[in-house]
């Protein structure tokens, strides 16, 4: 058994690892026979051409910008709608969540057209709110914060915080939330992941010249009819960085998280 994790962390690490070995080398390297398997010496040096060539700083930062905005908002506004889907007892609760989770089955590429058409309307095609206000908060996001909240939200806690006086939302605040940190903390790193990663949209609202994201430009660096893979591949793991930091920083919480489905299931 452990052989066999042993294996599968190998096989899921090495992509990673030949991607950072790549963006060490010179490109002519790549026609050899053998791929190489060691690092180079070229790596500060394909850094600083990505930087030459892109907006790269710039557009790291709008990754940033966006993932962070609606990481924490999907987190807040889903635990808030999943704590009253799940907790709140009020009319047509259940016909209203299965609508909100059937828009999750509807592609998001059919969307496309009437939500440009609602940004150049609203002038704000070229600036982050076209990329961060139609992904505040999704569906998936409620599914999950529901779920969480009724495996760690009991009855018991809610109608003790009445009798205390709270309102509904002091009890959402101080009962339910620190409840669902854990899984909290798995709907974020997912949010921020998908935000970050997100390519399709922001190469349609943005303007690759002024405010791009790293996946825009990415595909900047991947363009025109010679690829230099050690330059783009350099941009890629640069563009791996802020996920795996934000990964080390709620390790323990998604771990947790994890751990706590696994066991409840």
């Amino acid at each position: 058994m452990h052989a066999l994790l042993v294996v599968v962390l190998a096989a899921s690490v090495f992509p990673l690892y030949f991607s950072f070995v790549v963006a060490s080398k010179d490109n002519s390297v790549l026609g050899e026979a053998v791929p190489p398997l060691t690092p180079g010496g070229n790596l500060i040096e394909n850094i600083t051409r990505v930087f030459d060539t892109v907006d790269f700083s710039l557009a790291m930062m709008n990754s940033l910008i966006v993932a962070s905005t609606v990481a924490i908002s999907n987190v807040l506004l889903g635990a808030l709608a999943g704590f009253a889907f799940a907790r709140l007892r009020f009319r047509g609760r259940n016909s209203l969540f299965l609508l909100v989770v059937g828009t999750s089955m509807v592609p998001a590429q059919l969307g496309v057209i009437p939500l440009y058409m609602l940004m150049s309307d609203l002038d704000w095609y070229g600036t982050l709110q076209a990329v961060i206000v139609p992904a505040l908060i999704g569906a998936f996001s409620v599914f999950w914060m529901r779920q969480a909240c009724e495996e760690s939200v009991p009855y018991e806690l809610i109608e003790a915080a009445r009798v205390d006086g709270c309102s509904v939302l002091r009890t959402f605040w101080h009962v339910a939330l620190p409840a669902v940190r854990p899984q909290a903390a798995v709907m974020g790193m997912f949010t921020f992941m998908t935000a970050w990663n997100d390519f399709f949209w922001p190469l349609i609202v943005l303007d690759p010249n002024d405010s791009p994201t790293v996946q825009v430009a990415l595909s900047a660096l991947a363009s025109g009819y010679y690829t230099d893979y050690s330059l783009m591949l350099a941009g890629a793991s640069l563009a791996v960085l802020p996920v795996v930091a934000i990964f080390i920083l709620l390790s323990r919480q998604i771990v947790g998280g994890i751990m706590r489905g696994a066991l409840k299931g």
